[in-house]
């Protein structure tokens, strides 16, 4: 088992990592919308999946995967309204490799989100 650890994601806010790789399998913490810098993006949901998803792709760089190689992904969402919108920015991420996915709305995220996303990829 290995920690995956990179400075282009926010660090941790709590006692947990970034990632941890598992023989050829990399599992995501949840990514939110925050910068490398620990800004938050304001903005609607479109604007911070966008950011979601630039922190995803850094820790799968730093674990040895890519965007390509994620089996599996579970979405949280605020609201289930915005569905739609974070589905259009999803699939411009995800559009050759389509993974499965589970998405959920929740009652509250970290630091008052509107989105967290977490990803199981295959390390090649």
């Amino acid at each position: 088992m290995k920690v995956v650890q990179t400075n282009e994601a926010p660090a941790a806010i709590g006692p947990y990592s970034q990632g941890i790789l598992v023989n050829n399998m990399f599992y995501s913490s949840g990514q939110i919308p925050l910068t490398a810098e620990g800004v938050m993006v304001e903005g609607d949901v479109k604007e911070q999946t966008h950011q979601v998803f630039k922190n995803l792709q850094a820790v799968l760089s730093a674990a040895g995967a890519s965007l390509e190689t994620v089996v599996k992904a579970t979405v949280f969402i605020k609201n289930m309204d915005d569905f739609a919108a974070v589905n259009e920015v999803y699939g411009e991420y995800f559009s050759t490799n389509k993974p499965a996915r589970s998405c959920v709305e929740v009652a509250r995220l970290p630091k008052d989100v509107l989105i967290e996303i977490e990803v199981i990829a295959l390390v090649k």
